[in-house]
């Protein structure tokens, strides 16, 4: 049952740009090497159920999320394509991936160790982790690789399909870490190769890596930020090796419209003062809903023209200098176009001091998501 809408603020998604991005990135990469749909931390803010069946449809052949959790939302939602999880899913709660067909992550011999011992519905698959620099979880060493490679091979309740890292600096302008973390990969996989002769996955591509050597990804890659029309840094925004359309734009409609002598103020604390006859918007939006009070200053469209954001943002509402008086429910445009003036999330991540990842992850589910398809 789809939720009832009351409030007039309101995240718009275009998942025709979805599959717009999985389409331009399938044609950068090679013939054999499939795409992970990453829809994670609820699809980036985007919405993971409804992401995860457009990335579906549009050609992706997995999913990733970090979360058990996460990916039993996606079951929940009946979505069947095979789900890895990222991150370490702890050994009593394995049954419930295993009885889901749910793919996790390994990187721990004990882990395994404790997994042979549970009475497992069906064996779980499993995708080995190997830390090459990234520093937070995987395995490091040839004999960790070959330790954890024994444990598995005498276990009759895992079954491994599938081996990856991620890379720390792919999205840099310099790749002298990114070819140390990739020489590191290579050396493992060869000895890995050399003691395993099954067949396995092998991924190490997240959307920058993807990007800018489509010919070095192996049989999967890791469509995660690009893939909700967002570049992972400057440098490769400024490289220009795909094009992407954004996914994400937030909206709201003004609730009230005052004017405002000069010397009168706005907002807790009296931070901003008019210096002449004003008007001023209210819209209903506000740090609850992730429009955190750092945001003021920041422009907002109106009528296709930008407007700032004045005093500070309360808990629920923000207010905003207009040119004129405008009709109550006229639309506002915090990320997103209005004629030809855009807002985009980078212009947000910048004036916060983070990375487009953050903006729409912080959009709290106080704001509904509207799907344009």
């Amino acid at each position: 049952m789809s939720r009832q809408i009351y409030r007039s603020t309101w995240a718009e998604v275009d998942l025709n740009a979805i599959g717009y991005n999985i389409s331009e990135m399938r044609k950068r990469l090679p013939d054999h090497c499939e795409v992970v749909g990453v829809v994670k931390a609820d699809g980036y803010g985007h919405g993971a159920p409804a992401v995860a069946e457009k990335a579906l449809e549009a050609g992706a052949a997995m999913l990733a999320v970090a979360l058990l959790e996460e990916a039993l939302v996606l079951r929940e939602a009946r979505i069947t394509a095979p789900i890895l999880v990222f991150g370490r899913v702890a050994p009593q709660d394995v049954p419930v991936a295993a009885s889901q067909n749910i793919i996790l992550t390994c990187f721990q011999k004990e882990w395994v160790h404790e997994v042979n011992q549970l009475n497992l519905p069906y064996p779980v698959d499993v995708h080995m982790k190997w830390d090459t620099g990234m520093g937070r979880v995987g395995l490091r060493t040839k004999e960790e690789l070959a330790e954890l490679t024994e444990e598995l091979r005498n276990s009759k309740r895992i079954n491994l399909t599938g081996v990856y890292t991620h890379f720390a600096t792919a999205d840099d302008a310099g790749f002298e870490y990114f070819k140390m973390q990739n020489n590191r990969f290579d050396y493992l996989l060869q000895f890995f190769k050399s003691i395993w002769h099954k067949p396995v996955d092998v991924h190490i591509g997240n959307s920058a890596a993807s990007i800018r050597f489509p010919e070095r990804m192996y049989d999967h890659m890791r469509f995660g930020v690009s893939m909700y029309g967002l570049y992972p840094s400057d440098a490769v925004k400024a490289e220009r090796d795909i094009e992407l359309q954004p996914a994400f734009s937030l909206h709201s409609r003004l609730a009230h419209v005052k004017r405002l002598a000069p010397g009168e103020s706005i907002s807790y604390g009296a931070t901003y003062t008019t210096d002449e006859e004003t008007y001023i918007g209210t819209i209903p939006i506000g740090y609850a809903d992730g429009w955190i009070r750092k945001l003021q200053g920041a422009d907002v469209l109106v009528d296709g023209k930008r407007m700032p954001i004045v005093g500070r943002i309360t808990m629920d509402q923000t207010m905003i200098k207009l040119d004129q008086a405008y009709p109550v429910g006229t639309q506002v445009t915090l990320i997103g176009k209005q004629g030809d003036q855009e807002i985009e999330v980078d212009e947000i991540a910048e004036k916060l001091e983070t990375i487009n990842y953050e903006i729409p992850c912080m959009i709290s589910e106080r704001v509904p998501r509207k799907y344009k398809s």
